[in-house]
């Protein structure tokens, strides 16, 4: 019998890929047995295999959801978010309300501008490129050159993209795009952000 058959993964080993993941109890522990305990391979697997449904779920319609607020700072920054799932049903549950709280969370604490790259006029990605080709050293070959600008658009993203952003209250470095596909995994939906407001007194 093989050791992928026989490997019997620990109850902490099941909790920290779920808590890595956001995928279910038994789908983490089947990974852990395919992967006969290999934390990684275990997750990669769960990755895909979320990809592959969330890719499916993205040409579904997601018309229900949330307008969830939060307010920091004694009342002095706020931040409203839609954010859009398939059904009422999961609207109304727990971990759905739980992953509008933690987008409305978020966009308090990391003052995003856009939802995602597509919400990006192309005039204004034209002028950052424009700024970064101007920071690059002349000296270096054109690929290198093509590389560093390519690098700073990326990091740039990252700073303004609400679902390109690292989720505040992850470790690991998840960003809030994996956040929100890994409850969609789990609640079976397509979940999206539609849009967001942020407010700050005196600005």
């Amino acid at each position: 019998m093989s050791s992928q058959t026989t490997y019997k993964p620990r109850a902490e080993e099941v909790k920290n890929l779920r808590e890595a993941t956001q995928a279910g109890m038994i789908e983490c522990r089947d990974a852990l047995v395919e992967a006969s305990g290999d934390f990684q391979k275990a997750k990669a697997k769960l990755a895909a295999g979320g990809a592959a449904k969330l890719a499916k779920k993205a040409e579904r319609a997601a018309n229900q959801g949330l307008i969830e607020s939060y307010v920091h700072a004694g009342g002095k920054i706020a931040s409203l978010v839609e954010v859009n799932c398939e059904t009422d049903f999961v609207a109304r549950g727990e971990k759905f309300a739980g992953l509008a709280k933690d987008v409305a969370m978020q966009i308090v604490a990391m003052s995003p501008l856009y939802v995602d790259r597509s919400a990006i006029p192309e005039s204004v990605i034209a002028e950052k490129k424009a700024e970064f080709e101007s920071q690059a050293p002349a000296g270096k070959p054109l690929e290198v050159r093509e590389k560093i600008i390519k690098g700073k658009l990326e990091k740039w993203f990252g700073d303004v993209c609400l679902i390109d952003q690292p989720f505040v209250k992850s470790d690991s470095g998840q960003t809030v795009a994996e956040l929100i596909a890994g409850v969609a995994g789990v609640l079976g939906e397509n979940i999206k952000v539609k849009r967001f407001a942020r407010f700050a007194l005196g600005e």
